[in-house]
């Protein structure tokens, strides 16, 4: 046999070979699987040893942080008793020590823990209840004499020792005024004198007495406090704006110091505002009013919840050409408008709304007197024809529209005249037009009253409303429309657009005698500013039963019996002239 016959076939050499490719890899994987289950029991030790660690950081920081909680009590505790408790009287000394202290150790441990500063910051007032942020703590009566301002000095002296008593000096005190261009400081310099003694005695040592302020210890002078009042009250600016402009000027003032004295003063100032109504009830021929709303801001409710503002009304009130006044009322109801005119016998001009019918059915006046007599405005009865006019372009509504005009139009030609003389006119041309004119309307009416519209509206409101449309015709002095109540309104509906809403019913009250006051002094061409800088002023000495000679209708003839050496000082003491005959109502 040949050699060739006895080798191994082919085959069998390639499976040969595979089986040893096999064992080579097998005893690779072999060597592999031993390294990575040596490598895993590495890192399972290693997590065993991290996972103890890590038990022992937890349990370490658990309690930091419950030391940290109990610190955060301790040091809220401690911040009560300082600052909440003043009025127990009790040594805050050793209290704010430690106070000190238990903050220095809650700020170490929260800086270990990861805590933010402002949640450390209970003592410097960083959230107060409800989430809401706190106001900054207060630094104190600014002391004025360190700001950039111009300077007026005024000395105070007393009469009963002055070239009686020596001289030795002053105490000095500063309060911020305003002078026309911008703020300026007021030095009050009150004289102190050394009383002659007796032999063997000790000579006296007396400061001569500080001049009464109707804002008691107040820092602003009477000039600053009236500025603030007109910029708020006549021209709408708001105090947090006012501030800004003061803070341009050279004085930083708050807004809310501001509030506060305009709440003050304007409730001083009501018993002027009560003497001029009880004069208006008493005298006035005829009173027109209207009403707008205005906004309230409610009281806070606990858990610091915020709520909407609720809403009050402000009265305008103008007798004849005497006074104006506001009245501020909650609600806009029959009673409230009975407590406002209850006594008053005249007529009363206004709109037609249903607040005003126990008014004139006699619910202000006591049983048996005459009610008021309602004078309506035909102003109101042209807005609603003019509305039908625009709206269904009806012809009927257009010629009342001619109607109307024809009316206004001799109102304005006899505006120069005389009360008798107008009246006159009236009788003779005005009331032959109202005749027809209501004959005609009644007519219109009971064609389109069964039909819901603008067109029936405006014809129903006449129709209803004839004999108090007719009025005017009674008394040459009576008015055809009520827009003098309305533009006197204007002040407030402005100016609610940039200070939105009132802080409270008392802000609000006070702010309808500062509103009263500055109409008043409009009507009769007085400076606002410098009817309120002298007021101010001045009534604090003045006596309660005199405060009619205060309102603005008398004050120039009240001003020129006061020594004009004492107005024209920025402070001091005023002399109460003696009182005149009653002020008339001419």
């Amino acid at each position: 046999m040949s050699s060739e016959s006895i080798s191994p076939p082919r085959e069998l050499e390639d499976a040969l070979r595979r089986i040893a490719e096999l064992e080579a890899a097998l005893t690779s994987t072999t060597s592999q699987l031993s390294s990575t289950t040596s490598r895993l029991a590495t890192a399972t030790e290693t997590l065993s040893k991290t996972t103890a660690a890590l038990a022992t950081v937890t349990a370490e920081r658990d309690k930091l942080r419950r030391a940290y909680e109990q610190l955060k009590a301790q040091l809220e505790l401690i911040r009560r008793r300082i600052f909440l408790a003043k009025a127990e009287r009790i040594d805050t000394q050793q209290l704010e020590i430690e106070f000190a202290e238990t903050q220095a150790k809650l700020v170490k441990i929260a800086s270990e823990l990861g805590e933010t500063d402002a949640e450390l910051a209970l003592g410097e007032g960083a959230a107060s209840e409800g989430g809401r942020p706190a106001r900054p703590r207060p630094k104190g009566r600014r002391n004025l004499a360190e700001l950039d301002l111009p300077e007026e000095r005024v000395v105070i002296e007393d009469p009963s020792l002055e070239g009686v008593a020596e001289r030795i000096g002053f105490e000095e005190s500063c309060h911020a005024g305003y002078r026309r261009g911008g703020p300026v400081r007021i030095v009050k310099a009150r004289v102190v004198y050394k009383k002659p003694a007796a032999e063997g005695e000790t000579p006296e040592i007396v400061t001569a007495p500080n001049p009464k302020e109707l804002y008691e210890r107040g820092m602003l002078a009477p000039s600053l406090i009236a500025h603030i009042l007109v910029m708020k009250f006549r021209w709408g600016l708001p105090f947090n704006r006012l501030a800004l402009v003061l803070g341009c000027e050279g004085l930083e003032l708050d807004d809310g110091t501001m509030c506060r004295y305009a709440e003050h003063i304007g409730a001083s100032l009501g018993a002027i505002v009560d003497a001029c109504a009880k004069e208006a009830k008493e005298t006035a021929f005829c009173l027109s009013t209207d009403a707008t709303g205005v906004a309230i801001q409610p009281a806070r409710i606990p858990g610091g919840k915020s709520q909407a503002c609720k809403k009050g009304h402000f009265f305008v009130v103008l007798a004849d050409k005497d006074h104006v006044f506001f009245e501020y009322q909650p609600k806009h109801t029959s009673d409230a408008v009975c407590t406002m005119f209850k006594g008053f016998k005249g007529y009363i001009q206004a709109d037609a709304h249903c607040i005003y019918d126990a008014l004139f059915r006699g619910a202000a006046v006591e049983e048996g007197d005459k009610p008021p007599d309602e004078v309506a405005c035909w102003s109101h009865a042209r807005r609603r024809f003019w509305e039908a006019a625009i709206a269904l372009k009806d012809p009927r509504a257009r010629e009342a529209l001619l109607r109307i005009r024809a009316l206004f139009k001799f109102e304005e030609d006899w505006a120069g005249l005389a009360p008798k003389q107008r009246h006159e006119r009236r009788q003779r041309v005005s009331r032959p037009m109202l005749d027809d004119f209501f004959a005609w309307a009644g007519g219109v009416f009971e064609h389109v009253r069964g039909v819901r519209g603008p067109l029936a509206s405006a014809f129903g409101y006449a129709i209803r409303q004839r004999d108090a449309l007719r009025r005017f015709l009674d008394d040459g002095r009576l008015r055809l429309e009520n827009n003098a109540s309305e533009r006197a309104l204007r002040s407030i509906a402005s100016g609610r657009r940039a200070w939105l809403f009132m802080g409270s019913d008392d802000h609000a009250q006070a702010a309808a005698n500062i509103f009263s006051l500055v109409a008043s002094c409009q009507l009769h061409g007085l400076d606002v500013e410098d009817y309120f800088t002298d007021i101010i002023r001045v009534m604090p000495y003045w006596p309660r039963d005199r405060y009619l000679e205060l309102a603005p209708k008398y004050w120039l003839r009240t001003r020129a019996r006061i020594p004009e050496r004492e107005l024209e000082l920025a402070l001091g003491h005023v002399t109460v002239p003696r009182p005149e005959q009653q002020p008339s109502s001419d």
